[in-house]
């Protein structure tokens, strides 16, 4: 940003200085329990936070070391945890689908993947219901889908991308903490940002990037944010990635051109 002018590089979010400031003094700042610091474009540099597979590019993913998670019209290498919605594959799109489910539904994969970029588009078929994507997900004791969750939001509040702590600590980035000015100003501007990204009838392209006690997400090409995990033992976890139908009276979600590339010379992914 050139505080000079007060107008922020092309591709970054539209705040005001104050906003700016407040957002800078949030990512030094811990929120909660949850070690979280978040970020946008205009606090680092640019080309530093590109994301690392493009909306133009995501299909040729696997030309570029990546690896397809579907194998053509096939769910093989997959299962559904939770709640029964509907779950089928054709021409390479994955449809999620459920009408007065009671629960959550995931499609999860077999293996399990702990440091990675994972890449994928996805679209709501109406702008009901709601929806998400699990990465490094977990079972409870009783069999329960918890973990991270990464958000398919398609109401005015614009939080797609956001995290949710599934069944474990709930919202972490944004903080639904009230009564600070920091928070509340941060989620405006999230939803500010999340409106002007996401698309309601086209395909929106999120890219998941973990690495140990980090983890980044972009959307539609842009830095939507970034955490430390001060859990060490939530931060070591490898997990599965789960496509969910959220619980409700009505939910048509779609995903494909799902991709991933495992980091840091780890080890191969491991069957649950």
């Amino acid at each position: 940003m050139n505080e000079d002018t007060q107008e922020w590089p092309r591709g970054s979010n539209s705040y005001s200085l104050s906003a700016y400031q407040i957002m800078k003094k949030l990512t030094l700042t811990v929120l909660g329990s949850f070690g979280l610091l978040a970020a946008t474009p205009a606090l680092a540099d640019h080309h530093a936070l590109a994301a690392p597979v493009s909306a133009e590019n995501i299909a040729k993913a696997g030309e570029n070391g990546f690896t397809p998670l579907l194998n053509g019209d096939s769910l093989d290498g997959w299962s559904v945890k939770g709640s029964k919605a509907t779950f089928t594959v054709k021409d390479g799109e994955v449809f999620g689908t459920a009408r007065n489910l009671k629960g959550n539904s995931f499609l999860c994969s077999d293996k399990l993947y702990g440091d990675f970029i994972f890449a994928f588009q996805m679209k709501f078929d109406n702008l009901k219901g709601n929806s998400g994507c699990m990465f490094r997900g977990q079972l409870s004791e009783k069999g329960r889908v918890k973990g991270y969750q990464c958000e398919h939001d398609n109401t005015k509040r614009s939080w797609t991308a956001g995290i949710y702590d599934e069944a474990r600590r709930g919202w972490i980035c944004p903080s639904k903490k009230k009564g600070d000015p920091v928070f509340e100003s941060f989620r405006e501007a999230f939803t500010a940002q999340g409106r002007r990204l996401f698309k309601e009838d086209d395909w929106n392209t999120i890219v998941i990037q973990c690495k140990g006690d980090e983890v980044k997400i972009w959307l539609n090409d842009e830095i939507r944010l970034q955490f430390k995990e001060s859990d060490k033992e939530i931060a070591k976890q490898k997990g599965f990635f789960g496509l969910q139908v959220h619980g409700g009276g009505s939910c048509d979600v779609r995903w494909k051109n799902l991709f991933v590339k495992e980091l840091g010379g780890e080890k191969k992914a491991e069957k649950k």
